[in-house]
């Protein structure tokens, strides 16, 4: 969905790194996100008299209404300046003990880390340049608040290390552990039958119900039979996925036996195959983490521990004995976790020690100070997947690695000294380096054996081309050799098809076509992989308060290239000429109509139009998207509340990072169908609700009308209902739908 190619960019427009901004990351919450007066700190050339009505003569109620809306604005903008004074503070550069034996003012106590704010351009001796950029370029020569001065050990786990002797568990049958099964058991002729099966797409799909609640379709090589059936069971005991004896316990505790869903995930978990679960809601976040981050821990711990007792057997063989024991990849790091905030990643490192109960942990005050923060106090209206995603510190610039000793985890270890990664998109974006950098480093990914990825619908709204470069680069063949012994390298690894053992596990709260891509062309593991969906939707449609009219309206899109054109088109042709109809805007009494707009390029798109097209000369019309300042913000609010403006752009980017409440909604048109039907929600209920309880609107007289094509089935299912999505996609007798 990314409207630009120009570099690492976001997801609405050029951009370095971040989410689409100008470089940045910010998207307008305040505390580093958006309110910096950059982009659009400098007057828009799109500003036109057209578009705000200049009044010198400014009346004291517009006036009155724009200090309405502002004012929770003003509280984050006057808050924006010390928090670029944070960041830059907690930056420690290489000179610094130069610099303060030559400067008495410099300021020696750590300051607690900030999230920067939104870099975006200005003005600086008649060239436009962005603050960020340079950021960037003297990050290079310091660190951040991530950064790591460790050297690089050799081999995957060192033999020399005393906290590595785990205590082993009894010797047990390796035949009925799936680890063993997954990692070594496969002979080479059945690996090439079933990654050629897996390549060219042969697999077998089964599906079945769930509960009646969720459908599960789990996909097979024909050729390899390691995982069986995905079982729909109870979880009614953790010997069944044979973990760790000191991970028995606190799995008992930390995962109850009577939830089914939890067993359902588990067998094919533990069974090294890749999930998709497109159902994750804040209310069962806390058993998901629980889950993954015990896999996690497993995986680890049985890799440890089958190093270090192979290591004893080759000191005790025979030095006339050919003796091979290949348990090891090129590099240490197993386990990558994505994750889209700091707070995220803190609950996962939260889950993981409570799991594992290591008797010390190097560098906790350096991670709490880093990762914790006092939660927002949010307003009681912000909604629940609000407050879990953006509460603490939301910061999503980070990468942590982790190492495990037998007694002792440490935080901040070299990568590849590290057995998990935790990190945001982002962060581990810029640690890898572009295409054309000599400073570009993968190594550290070409061993990973899980990648989870939570919150993927979160990631989304960041800039998923982060997430597809990441996949893109794991289990590449190393470029150096980083103290690997090769006489211990599995073959596979060897082979180059480490990408074909590799259990990739995402949890989401909705599918969509970039997540199904994924699911396709990027989860290619032997063993299988499940992907778990909701049986059927209600539709968001039946969830309202309110009782208005509905329409949905189907235009003709034969190509999924030529989808944004048709859309385009369509709204230019069919939509924007019932706007002119509508009386002009009165100075009290304005069309309050909201044209919401998902992708950041249509946005743009859109707003050229109404500038520059003579059919909308006599429309009067304000925008918010992401990247709108602080101040223009409670500007076109206040405008369009008033009737100054007639009609409010409206980008979904900037509705999931604020979540505004707009007043004098009277009509709301959808250019493109929200991927999150809790959007079609909050906007139609929420605004046109308000509306009506105000009094500033007839029920009779709001509206509602969505524009689709046959591309977002996906999308239209979860707002009208899966009954009622399919009939609209195929019917043919009429393209418009009205409910009621």
């Amino acid at each position: 969905m990314a409207p630009f190619r120009r570099g690492i960019k976001g997801r609405g427009g050029p951009s370095l790194r971040g989410r689409g901004g100008t470089i940045g990351r910010g998207r307008g919450r305040g505390r580093g996100r958006g309110n910096s007066t950059a982009a659009n700190g400098r007057k828009s050339t799109f500003y036109s008299t057209r578009v705000e009505e200049a009044h010198k003569h400014n009346s004291e109620n517009d006036q009155a209404v724009s200090e309405e809306f502002g004012q929770e604005e003003v509280s984050f903008s006057n808050s924006s300046g010390d928090d670029v004074d944070l960041a830059t503070a907690s930056i420690v550069k290489p000179y610094n003990t130069l610099l303060r034996s030559l400067d008495q003012n410099v300021r020696h106590e750590q300051l607690p880390p900030k999230r920067r704010r939104l870099a975006q351009e200005q003005e600086i001796n008649g060239s436009l340049r962005s603050p960020a950029i340079i950021e960037i370029a003297r990050s290079d020569e310091g660190k951040d608040l991530d950064s790591v001065e460790e050297p690089e050990s050799d081999g995957n786990i060192s033999p020399d290390e005393p906290d590595e002797g785990d205590s082993f568990d009894p010797e047990t049958d390796d035949s009925h552990d799936y680890f063993f099964k997954h990692f070594t058991a496969i002979e080479d002729k059945a690996l090439t039958s079933c990654i050629k099966d897996v390549v060219e797409s042969r697999c077998t799909t089964r599906r079945l119900a769930v509960q009646s609640e969720w459908k599960l379709s789990s996909t097979s090589c024909k050729s390899l039979s390691i995982a069986s059936e995905p079982t729909t069971r109870k979880l009614l005991s953790t010997k069944d996925f044979q973990l760790k004896h000191k991970l028995q316990m606190k799995a008992k505790q930390g995962l109850p036996s009577d939830n089914r869903l939890n067993g359902i995930l588990a067998s094919s978990i533990f069974k090294y195959q890749d999930l998709l679960f497109c159902d994750r809601v804040p209310t069962i976040a806390s058993d998901l983490r629980t889950l993954t981050c015990l896999h996690a821990l497993n995986h680890i711990f049985k890799t440890r521990d089958r190093v270090i007792k192979n290591n004893a057997r080759l000191s005790k063989a025979d030095t006339t004995e050919d003796v091979e024991y290949r348990d090891q990849g090129f590099t240490r790091p197993k386990v990558l976790i994505l994750l889209p905030t700091r707070q995220m990643c803190l609950k996962a490192v939260d889950s993981i020690i409570s799991l594992c109960e290591p008797e010390q942990q190097e560098n906790k005050k350096r991670f709490q100070d880093s990762y914790s923060q006092t939660n927002d106090e949010f307003s009681p209206d912000k909604p629940e997947d609000f407050r879990e995603l953006f509460g603490g510190n939301d910061d999503d610039m980070f990468r942590l690695g982790m190492k495990f000793t037998r007694k002792t985890v440490k935080y901040f270890s070299q990568f590849y000294n590290s057995d998990i990664i935790l990190a945001s998109p982002l962060g581990l974006r810029m640690a890898i380096g572009t295409e054309d950098s000599k400073k570009q480093d993968h190594d550290f990914l070409c061993s990973i054996e899980i990648v989870i990825v939570d919150q993927a619908d979160a990631l989304l709204m960041q800039n998923w081309e982060h997430v597809e470069y990441i996949f893109d680069h794991l289990n590449l063949q190393p470029k150096e050799t980083h103290g690997c012994d090769f006489s211990r390298v599995r073959n596979w690894y060897l082979d180059g098809n480490a990408r074909f053992f590799r259990q990739t596990i995402i949890l989401t709260a909705y599918n969509t076509p970039e997540i199904n891509r994924l699911f396709g062309h990027n989860m290619l593991n032997i063993a299988g992989k499940v992907k778990i969906c909701k049986e059927s939707y209600e539709g968001a449609i039946l969830d309202l308060g309110i009782q208005v009219k509905q329409a949905f309206s189907r235009y003709d899109s034969p190509d999924l290239l030529a989808d944004p054109d048709a859309r385009f088109n369509y709204f230019t042709t069919a939509i924007v000429p019932s706007l002119t109809k509508f009386p002009r805007a009165q100075s009290t009494n304005g069309q309050g109509i909201l044209v919401y707009i998902p992708s950041y390029m249509d946005y743009v798109r859109v707003r050229n139009f109404l500038v520059s097209s003579t059919s909308t000369q006599n429309i009067s019309f304000g925008s918010i998207s992401e990247y709108t300042s602080v101040r223009d913000v409670a500007r076109a609010r206040s405008h369009f509340f008033s009737g100054r403006h007639s009609l409010l752009l409206y980008t979904g980017r900037a509705h999931h990072f604020r979540r505004y409440l707009l007043r004098g909604v009277r009509k709301v048109i959808m250019y493109a169908l929200p991927d999150n039907p809790w959007f079609y929600r909050e906007i139609v209920d929420g605004y046109l609700t308000r509306s009506v309880s105000e009094g500033s609107i007839d029920i009779a007289d709001a509206s509602v009308r969505s524009v689709f094509s046959k591309w977002d089935i996906l999308k239209l299912e979860r707002i009208v209902g899966t009954k009622r999505c399919g009939a609209m996609v195929m019917e043919r007798a009429g393209d418009t739908f009205d409910f009621l």
